[in-house]
């Protein structure tokens, strides 16, 4: 009994475990650990993503401020770290025109390098 109980090894820090029979670590700082590490790639990503888009919102909202619509220049908001590339979800009007949102804020890509922003108010 006591040689299968010294078979099992950390998943981590590959040192034996002792104690019940289903236990993968030896102690919470490696499965913290090997936690942090099966996941890290993954949260990265998304933390960047999630970063980006609440950039994005948040300069939608400074920009937009009180008013309901507003034209802007698509290289002022750029210069203000604006990011084209990412967007929450898109929309199709009924002329075709589709309005890429960040969560309830809103453009439209319109020529000669413009955007037209707008808020949609939850019904």
């Amino acid at each position: 009994m006591e040689e299968e109980i010294n078979l099992k090894k950390c998943l981590d820090c590959k040192k034996s475990i002792r104690g019940r029979s289903d236990k993968r670590f030896c102690d919470d700082a490696c499965r913290n650990s090997y936690n942090y590490k099966q996941n890290s790639d993954q949260t990265n990503l998304i933390r960047k993503i999630n970063h980006t888009l609440r950039k994005n919102r948040r300069i939608l909202q400074e920009v937009l401020g009180d008013e309901g619509i507003l034209k802007i220049s698509k290289e002022k908001m750029l210069l203000q770290g604006f990011d084209l590339k990412y967007h929450t979800h898109n929309f199709i009007n009924a002329k075709g025109q589709t309005y890429y949102f960040i969560y309830e804020y809103g453009y439209l890509v319109l020529e000669n390098n413009l955007l037209l922003i707008v808020k949609r108010i939850p019904k």
